[in-house]
């Protein structure tokens, strides 16, 4: 394991709707997301989970400042 990693049982998850909330955009921007593999997902079942983490560091990452 990396040492950037959280062992299993520190991480939270989030359904497709949270954080379809969370960056305000609909479920099925973040559905595109997971499929184009720009935010990681776990399959549970016939949905998805994502990282609580991810989404953080996703939107952190695609965020552009005004000058």
């Amino acid at each position: 394991m990396a040492a950037e990693e959280s062992p299993l049982a520190e991480m939270s998850f989030m359904t497709v709707a949270e954080v379809a909330e969370v960056m305000r955009v609909s479920k099925m921007t973040v559905y595109r997301l997971v499929h184009s593999g720009e935010l990681p997902a776990v399959r549970v079942g016939r949905s998805f989970r994502v990282p609580a983490k991810a989404v953080h560091e996703y939107l952190r990452d695609s965020y552009h400042g005004t000058a």
